[in-house]
């Protein structure tokens, strides 16, 4: 199957190279341009071209799908299917209508559609979610359903590891959905949810709230994001493991303001010091 790929993170990278080890490699992989990062702001490039240039595969990054040339590009590689998967930018006509397109959505639609799936999950106590393949539409994750698995979101998962783990099972569902091409089924709109993208303000670790809810947060923002405890002076402590012991919400792995990550034992150690 001719297929045309476009994603941007770290999870559409895993899935991308999973779809390169298949009969239906990737003709071109469509990327959103470098971005700044790290405190040296310097431009780099997203996870997938990344992959992409070590599986050996042609990659554009236009600024916009809705660029002449990015259509011409795409149309140029002749593709059965164009293959989508946390790519960045809303896909809209005249793309839409061009060619079939299957989207790797990580959750159990109709439940979590929106930008910020896995971490909603967490946040919510959901004991599973999953992974969806849809046919995209020009709603928000709205499209009919053709392939799901469930898996369970375990005690110990943050969203590193179950973002690891759906990563997987979307690769393999894409290239299933490619291969038998299932009939896909409508969504009950009137059950769906929204993964509403992260605030900054969501980041903060209260006190006041419950414990399970500040350990959720915690796990549900690790390792990409971070939660935080705010200190009396304003400075902030980040919070990337933590633990719940007589209680009360405990810190495992934490990292000061401009400083690097370290146990928590230790940054106490330096406080005292």
């Amino acid at each position: 199957m001719r297929t045309v790929y476009l994603g941007t993170s770290t999870f559409a990278a895993a899935v991308l190279r999973r779809l390169a080890n298949s009969p239906h490699r990737p003709g071109l992989v469509i990327s959103r341009p470098d971005s700044p990062q790290g405190r040296g702001r310097r431009l780099q490039p997203p996870p997938v071209v990344v992959a992409a240039h070590e599986l050996g595969l042609a990659v554009a990054q236009p600024g916009s799908l809705s660029e002449p040339g990015a259509l011409e590009l795409i149309a140029a590689a002749d593709p059965e299917f164009l293959c989508v998967c946390a790519y960045g930018e809303l896909i809209r006509e005249p793309l839409l209508s061009r060619h079939p397109i299957l989207n790797v959505h990580p959750s159990l639609l109709p439940r979590w559609r929106g930008a910020a799936p896995i971490e909603r999950a967490i946040l919510a106590g959901d004991e599973s979610t999953g992974v969806c393949i849809m046919r995209l539409t020009a709603g928000l994750d709205s499209g009919p359903v053709c392939l799901s698995e469930r898996t369970p979101i375990l005690p110990t998962d943050d969203y590193g590891s179950l973002a690891a783990r759906l990563a997987r099972l979307g690769g393999e569902l894409l290239v299933r959905a490619l291969d038998e091409q299932p009939e896909c089924l409508a969504q009950d709109d009137g059950a769906a949810t929204y993964a509403e993208k992260l605030e900054p303000g969501e980041r903060r670790l209260d006190p006041a709230e419950a414990v399970q809810t500040q350990l959720r947060r915690v796990r549900a923002l690790s390792p990409h994001i971070g939660a935080y405890l705010e200190a009396p002076d304003g400075s902030r402590l980040s919070v990337w493991e933590a633990q719940v012991r007589d209680g009360r919400l405990e810190p495992v792995t934490v990292q000061p303001a401009g400083g690097r990550r370290m146990a928590y034992a230790d940054y106490l150690r330096g406080r005292r010091a």
